[in-house]
């Protein structure tokens, strides 16, 4: 195998990682999003529960920041596979 093909190679398979990045955060971030629903609908009143989806805002939101990140990295990449 040549530079060309393997340099390819490596970015194709940093490509298909990225994807699979980009497709967990949104799962946690989906996740996230109905259980802070799932909290204010049906534990309004738990002191306990809403600490807990405090904490899972502020996974979500960085999962979003995590999740922009690895569409950067998946854009630049695909960029250089053009």
């Amino acid at each position: 195998m040549n530079f060309v093909d393997e340099h390819k190679d490596i970015l194709t398979q940093a490509v298909e990682g990225r994807e699979r990045e980009v497709m967990h955060h949104q799962i946690n971030i989906d996740n996230y999003r109905l259980a802070v629903a799932e909290i204010e609908v049906n534990h309004a009143d738990d002191p306990h529960m809403q600490e807990f989806a405090a904490h899972l805002r502020d996974l979500l939101a960085s999962s979003l920041v995590e999740q922009t990140k690895e569409k950067i990295m998946l854009k630049v990449i695909k960029s250089q596979l053009e």
